[in-house]
């Protein structure tokens, strides 16, 4: 496995790789890696005769008061992990590279980022299409793989790389959770004890979401109050928010006669989690009344 911070060495090899005929599969890591983080990895490399992970925390992407200085950095142990998955490179490059003197361009999906983590987290997705932007650039890749964990981010790369027809296709993973159902994350390193605990509502507060609609309850209200009510038995959660969307267009959705996409984000302590699902709509049998 080969690791390079520099852009130009990441280019020249990527290149030879592409002459003599091989694909790229690319995916874009702040690090800190976790088991959903190699998942990704697999998927890459089931598609792809070369693999491509890249370690960068984005600057960019964090605002004001967020965790951009804390955020957990282990480059030695997550290229051990990454070796261990046959990845052929690690593109670990520093912010002067990514940002060098006088970067002055920005790449930002409207629309999309108004609403949801857009809401509350000015900027961070101009921030996340900018520099995924230019590692699609430098990388080159035939696919690019990203979780459904951040259903809004994976949205928005969607768009940006439909909209200014970049060169990779978006290849979307389950997401992977703990054996208590929480969704894995970089950041639940920063739970405590309690937290962590109690953390595994959102997700118990989803499928008890699922289960409702299952039995034919399809008024979305209704569905965010069961939400809301498995919530409130983890007093340390403060809900954000809780949204039903069309899984396309991040609209909020009227009603449940069609498959939306249930988004949820909490806040623990100081750390913000965020989880999501797919809903369809029940059985028409088993709707409400009939």
């Amino acid at each position: 496995m080969r690791v390079a911070d520099c852009e130009s060495d990441a280019v020249a090899l990527t290149r030879e790789w592409r002459s003599v005929g091989n694909t790229i599969g690319f995916v874009p890591t702040m690090g800190a890696l976790h088991e959903g983080h190699l998942s990704l990895v697999r998927e890459a490399r089931t598609r792809c005769g070369k693999v491509v992970v890249s370690i960068f925390v984005n600057p960019a992407q964090f605002g004001p008061g967020e965790d951009l200085t804390r955020y957990p950095r282990m480059i030695e142990a997550d290229c051990g992990l990454l070796a261990s998955e046959g990845v052929d490179l690690v593109f670990a490059p520093t912010p002067d590279t990514v940002y060098p003197t006088g970067f002055s361009t920005f790449v930002e999906v409207t629309g999309l980022t108004a609403g949801l983590c857009g809401a509350s987290r000015p900027g961070h997705f101009r921030g996340v299409t900018t520099v995924c932007c230019a590692l699609f650039n430098i990388i080159g890749p035939d696919i690019a793989v990203f979780g459904e964990k951040d259903f809004q981010q994976l949205a928005v790369i969607r768009r940006m790389t439909r909209d200014l027809r970049l060169r990779p296709e978006i290849v979307q993973c389950p997401i992977v959770r703990e054996t208590d159902g929480l969704a894995m994350s970089s950041r639940n390193a920063y739970l405590s004890p309690e937290e962590r605990e109690q953390a595994a509502f959102i997700y118990r507060g989803l499928t008890a979401v699922t289960r409702a609609a299952g039995k034919g309850e399809t008024d979305l209200k209704a569905l965010k109050a069961v939400f809301v009510s498995v919530l409130s038995r983890a007093p340390m959660l403060t809900l954000s928010y809780f949204e039903a969307v069309d899984p396309d267009s991040l609209e909020p959705a009227e009603n449940l006669d069609r498959t939306v996409r249930l988004l949820a984000a909490v806040v623990a302590g100081s750390t913000r989690l965020i989880d999501n699902i797919s809903l369809e709509p029940p059985h028409p049998s088993r709707r409400t009344g009939c």
